[in-house]
């Protein structure tokens, strides 16, 4: 497979995006962002996506020329207009004014609304780590898992994740979509014409099904922990759809259908400092007593700690991309 350094890869997502309309800065800050998510080994959220996101700018699914704003705001709260621009501009922006928010007031909760997709959840929470803060984040997306009891996709893959800064080591980085598999996995499948494992989904009239396609156009993926999954991708929902006005995700249309309309995709953004609880010192403290005890059992493995270990590899060997998509995004760039 052809390799790339991280910043060729990056120059040359940012360069694909620019052609299809995005402006500069969304299209570094894009950029950026996915090379990070292929950097950690998550290629499901990486350059993988510019193919789509050049046809969402295309089509007018994303504004390549937004620009995100505060739109309303009282004390540590907070909503982001991202215009319909992609979602990784207005989302760093939002993370900024959290983070400003909490150093003031202890506590600061930001959302954005008529949004785009916005990649790994964790990758975006680094920079609340580096503040010595904690974060939490959630996203809707389009429809994939039935509400239970029914029949149809209802709720989005509404991926958490969670940050945790440590005294000395990499901050804790916990990100998960709601659903046994992640979209982005299916999508790989269906760009390789392979078949999913049975188990992954049904299609649209509610049937098992192995076709990637299938799942990806009107059927639904199966929640993590069956109900359990299925309430918290509900809470999901409404934290990120009815607190910040977005579509819920049964009114988005799936990424693959290029009809030119908008996501509308919500976003929500926790971010916590300690020293307003009950202090840094001693939030860092419990933290490293439990962590000390759970490293105590070998075959521990800290959440977050694949993700720094890619990340140097990537860092000193580049990274790997298949070469079809190398291709892809070399004529996306010329165009």
């Amino acid at each position: 497979m052809p390799q790339f350094s991280i910043e060729a890869l990056t120059t040359l997502a940012a360069d694909a995006l620019r052609k299809h309309g995005a402006a500069d800065a969304a299209a570094r800050i894009t950029a950026k962002y996915l090379v990070a998510a292929d950097a950690q080994g998550l290629g499901t959220h990486g350059v993988a996506r510019v193919p789509t996101y050049c046809d969402h700018l295309k089509s007018g699914r994303a504004h390549g020329d937004a620009v995100p704003r505060i739109a309303n705001e009282k004390g540590a709260a907070c909503l982001v207009d991202a215009g319909f621009g992609l979602g990784f501009e207005p989302t760093e922006f939002a993370l900024k004014e959290a983070i400003e928010r909490a150093a003031k007031h202890g506590v600061g909760f930001v959302g954005v609304t008529k949004s785009h997709h916005c990649g790994a959840l964790g990758i975006l929470l680094e920079p609340v780590a580096a503040r010595g803060m904690v974060a939490i984040a959630f996203s809707n997306a389009p429809s994939a898992i039935m509400a239970w009891g029914g029949t149809k996709p209802m709720f989005g893959t509404n991926p958490i994740a969670a940050i945790f800064p440590r005294r000395d080591g990499p901050p804790l980085v916990i990100d998960m979509s709601l659903t046994q598999v992640t979209r982005g996995q299916i999508m790989l499948y269906a760009n390789a014409g392979k078949p999913i494992p049975e188990g992954w989904g049904m299609d649209k009239d509610g049937n098992p099904t192995t076709d990637a396609h299938k799942i990806l156009i009107g059927g639904s993926l199966h929640a993590v922990g069956g109900l359990k999954g299925t309430m918290l991708a509900f809470a999901v929902e409404i934290l990120c759809c009815a607190l910040m006005g977005a579509s819920l995700s049964h009114q988005v249309e799936p990424m693959l259908v290029d009809n030119g309309k908008p996501m509308d995709l919500g976003q929500a953004f926790l971010v916590i400092d300690p020293a307003a609880l009950a202090g840094r010192e001693r939030y860092l403290e419990r933290v490293e007593t439990l962590i000390a005890a759970m490293m105590e059992d070998e075959e521990v493995r800290l959440p977050g700690a694949r993700r720094v270990d890619e990340t140097t590899r990537a860092a000193k060997d580049g990274i790997e991309i298949p070469a079809e998509l190398a291709k892809q995004l070399g004529q996306l760039a010329r165009r």
